[in-house]
Order: C-alpha cells, then sequence, then structure tokens
C-alpha cells in the first residue's frame, strides 16, 4: 500500500522587515531635497520657520541638523521676529530713536537750522544729515566755528543711549587735487573722522567703541550733481544712530502697514 505523502509544510513568508528603513530613508530624501529648495530661496523668513518645523518632526528634544538652517545672528544687532518678541524690543527701541529725533528737530526748528541740519527714521536707525556749510570751508576738512551749534548737541543726545553710531563723510562729482587731498575719498574720509573725535570731545562719557567713521566721496549723492543745488546738498556728513534690534522685513510691513 503507497505511504500518503506528508502534505508540504507551509512556505514561511517572505520578511517585510526592509520596509521600515526604506520608508525612513525616503522620509529623510524628502526632507533633505526640501530644505535644499528652501536654502536657494532668499526668503530668510520661510527658511526659518521651515528650519523649526522639521526640527520639531525629525528631533524629539536632542540637537538637530536643522538647528543651524536660517540667517544666523549678526555680530553687534538682533535679528529677530515677531513671535520671538522681537516686536517689543523693535518698538521699545524705535520709540527711542523718534525721542531723540524730536529734541533735535525742537532744536533744529528754535535754532533756524532747517537749511543746514536734517533728521528721518529709516530701515537702519536714525539719519542725521549735516551739510557742509554748517561745518567746513569748500576744500577742507577742518571744523568751523559754527560746528560749535551742532557737536556739543549730538554728543548729549547720543551720550544716554547705547546704539552703535556710523559718521560718514560726502562729496559732490567735482574733483579735488591738492597736496592734503589727492581726492575726494580723502577729503570726505577726513570730514568723517575729524567730526567723529570733535563729537566725542564734546562728552567724556561716550564710549568710542560705539563709534566709527569712513568716506563715501562723490559715490552716495542725495541729489543730482548736475546743478549747484544738487551738488551742495550731496556735500554733506551724516550720523547714522544704527538699529541693534532689527525685525524681519515681513514683520516690520505688520507693524508700519
Amino acid at each position: 500500500m503507497a505511504r500518503k505523502k506528508k502534505p508540504a509544510e507551509h512556505e514561511e513568508e517572505a520578511s517585510e522587515a526592509w520596509l521600515l528603513p526604506y520608508s525612513d530613508l525616503m522620509t529623510l530624501l524628502l526632507a533633505l531635497f526640501i530644505c535644499l529648495f528652501a536654502i536657494s530661496q532668499t526668503d530668510e523668513t520661510k527658511l526659518t520657520q521651515m528650519a523649526q518645523a522639521f526640527s520639531s518632526a525629525f528631533n524629539l528634544g536632542g540637537p538637530s541638523f536643522f538647528d543651524g538652517a536660517g540667517p544666523t545672528q549678526q555680530s553687534s544687532r538682533d535679528v529677530l521676529s515677531a513671535e520671538d518678541g522681537g516686536t517689543r524690543a523693535y518698538m521699545a527701541e524705535n520709540q527711542q530713536m523718534e525721542a531723540i529725533k524730536r529734541q533735535l528737530d525742537q532744536y533744529i526748528a528754535q535754532n533756524h537750522m532747517e537749511d543746514e541740519l536734517s533728521t528721518a527714521m529709516t530701515e537702519d536707525g536714525l539719519m542725521i544729515r549735516i551739510k557742509e556749510q554748517a561745518l567746513f570751508a569748500s576744500g577742507s576738512a577742518d571744523l568751523l566755528p559754527e560746528s560749535q551749534r551742532i557737536g556739543p548737541v549730538l554728543a548729549a543726545l547720543l551720550a544716554p543711549i547705547s546704539q552703535r553710531v556710523m559718521i560718514s563723510g560726502h562729496t559732490d562729482n567735482m574733483p579735488i587735487s591738492n597736496a592734503q587731498f589727492p581726492s575726494n575719498w580723502e577729503l570726505s574720509s577726513i570730514r568723517a573722522l575729524n567730526f567723529m573725535k570733535f563729537i566725542m570731545s564734546c562728552d567724556g562719557s561716550l564710549n568710542p567703541a560705539r563709534f566709527s567713521a569712513m568716506g563715501s566721496s562723490e559715490y552716495r549723492p542725495v541729489a543730482s550733481n548736475d546743478t549747484e543745488e544738487g551738488r551742495a546738498q550731496n556735500r554733506r556728513v551724516e550720523v547714522m544712530v544704527e538699529r541693534s534690534i532689527h525685525l524681519y522685513k515681513t514683520d516690520i510691513k505688520n507693524i508700519n502697514p
């Protein structure tokens, strides 16, 4: 009698363990491509938001590769988003600068100096613009006696604050060449330096580390050099009280619609 065949043993099902590392690999590749695409864009706000989202998704409390994504902190300024409480800090500093501007505008009006001195709030900070005739003779970097009407006042306003101050000299496009100033570069630079040193000499409490000076020659005009009136506007010294708190441009638009 024929022996019955034993039923074939059930074949072991194929292992599916490979699916787990495969899915992890695909997820990481997707994250990599999205991150590379984001880095190629110029919108820093979106990049930072994306970095924060990836940090939350792929990092369970420890340090993450994405923590380094996005813009880095500037050396002497803080770049903040509204969510970081940056709006309050930005507005507080803005009010401080507006107060300085109001005091200086009042001084300008009381002393009838509208043709010599002006102020403006800009994205970079408080701009104080001084025309040449209020500080220097034509072609000279020696301060005139009239500068006494401006230097001590600026020193008194700058002493209580901590922001950095950039002083820049500017000329028109008329060439200059003599033993003292071979070009407008030297003239604008020495004017800025001399006025900076004068301001600091007016108040011994001013920290020199806050101040810097530079010459821009004829290359940053505020008016046309085709007329004498325009050239007179271009011959100037600018004092920029720089913001220490900066918000992303999108946040600034929300504050000042």
